[in-house]
């Protein structure tokens, strides 16, 4: 017997959905151990998002919770990679002091605020669409073929790319090119780190040093996606529950962030992506099936 789920209620103020609010800390705990894993993995924290809560019957937590829950993302980011973000700053620092512009960091820097332009610009350009209750883009169906297509890309690039290159041979070129894919996840389904990671294996980078780049390029869109959500919230005047709702969520998922970035870097130095291009396939096909059949609504 199949059965069809009910709609999401939506909860909201200024156009800002605040779903998240209803499932209450044991729900948003939950969610964010899924929202942990699958926010650095190249399989899409959205779709996980819009299908997990579905088929468990609950309310669609909203886009501003997934938003701000890549705070946490950010979070474990920033201390997988601390000595790389340091250097980065120390060096780009020293550069400026002493005009030297081909120095290794300041030019990583550099690149980091290149590909960074991108999505602020596309960013604010759909900000209507994108944090509007009941968004057509987090639709289930919308969803599934974004994650479909995305797996083709994925599974295009592991078979024709070169994976040679490491962070070193970055150029400012690749930096706005990983910057153009990195628009990519605006759309719910297609995932940050899916597009950026395939966009630097097309140009050539090794598995681990695609997700290297994939990482250190996304800090500022991360942070400014994440921050920009906490903004509107608190604007919105929250009460202390709701904040400890999401308070909750945030270092639930900042643990599971963590440990998903240390599992796929090592994951990425012994395997190829197939098993990622693969469960990416069948849980956008489900979702396509799903919505089709009005399973998940």
């Amino acid at each position: 017997m199949h059965t069809t789920l009910s709609p999401a209620v939506h909860h909201c103020a200024s156009n800002v959905d605040t779903s998240f609010v209803a499932l209450g800390t044991a729900k948003i705990a939950f969610l964010g151990v899924v929202q942990g894993i699958t926010e650095l993995l190249p399989i899409s924290s959205t779709a996980h998002m819009r299908a997990v809560p579905a088929l468990l019957g609950w309310p669609d937590p909203g886009s501003a919770f997934s938003a701000a829950m890549q705070l946490a993302a950010l979070a474990a980011v920033i201390s997988y990679f601390r000595a790389d973000i340091g250097d980065v700053l120390s060096s780009s620092a020293k550069a400026l002091r002493e005009r030297d512009w081909t120095n290794q960091g300041f030019r990583l820097g550099i690149s980091v605020a290149l590909a960074t332009v991108p999505i602020v610009i596309a960013g604010q350009l759909l900000s209507g669409v994108l944090n509007a209750c009941a968004s057509p883009l987090r639709a289930p169906m919308v969803v599934g073929i974004a994650c479909v297509a995305m797996a083709a890309l994925m599974g295009a690039a592991e078979l024709i790319a070169r994976r040679k290159r490491n962070t070193n041979n970055l150029t400012y070129m690749d930096a706005l090119v990983v910057g153009l894919a990195q628009i990519g996840a605006l759309i719910p389904g297609v995932s940050r780190s899916g597009s950026t990671f395939t966009a630097a294996l097309f140009l050539g980078f090794k598995r681990e040093e695609a997700a290297r780049v994939s990482f250190l390029l996304g800090v500022p869109a991360i942070a400014l996606a994440g921050g920009r959500e906490l903004w509107l919230l608190a604007r919105l005047g929250l009460s202390p529950h709701d904040w400890f709702v999401l308070g909750v969520g945030l270092v639930v998922s900042s643990v599971s962030a963590f440990a998903a970035i240390w599992g796929l870097m090592r994951f990425l130095e012994r395997t190829s992506t197939w098993p990622l291009v693969i469960y990416r396939a069948a849980f956008g096909t489900a979702l396509i099936v799903g919505a089709a059949m009005h399973w998940i609504t």
